[in-house]
């Protein structure tokens, strides 16, 4: 089962499962230049610019996390990659996964912006940049 949880519910998983593992699945451009959580690991599902399928995103995965037990949270820049990732691991047997609606960056407003409506940074979690 994948459950949805925002980001202020997974900032708080968080703090409270620390057995948890936060993968950000966006491309690593993405992840160094834009920004992400602390601690979450980058293991991207498609790479950029074409969004080619990363072929060795389940085991990149599994080397972080050899439990299928283990919480995982997934997050990517609006929540579809990864709940398409969610859905790669469940199933490959991954039974605690957690997609994190809105992702780091959230929904395109009006204007077509991101960072307005909604996402990780949007509602004040901690992130860095690399």
């Amino acid at each position: 089962m994948i459950e949805q949880i925002d980001p202020a519910a997974a900032w708080q998983f968080m703090l409270e499962h620390p057995e948890h593992v936060l993968i950000d699945v966006r491309d690593p451009i993405e992840f160094t230049m834009i920004g992400h959580p602390p601690g979450a690991h980058n293991v991207p599902l498609k790479f950029a610019p074409g969004w080619l399928i990363n072929p060795d995103f389940l085991e990149g995965v599994r080397q972080i996390v050899p439990d299928l037990a283990t919480p995982v949270l997934l997050l990517c820049r609006s929540g579809q990659r990864s709940q398409e990732a969610a859905e790669q691991l469940s199933a490959a047997g991954y039974s605690k996964l957690y997609n994190i609606r809105e992702g780091f960056e959230g929904p395109l407003d009006d204007s077509r912006h991101r960072s307005s409506r909604g996402g990780w940074r949007y509602r004040g979690l901690p992130w860095e940049q690399s």
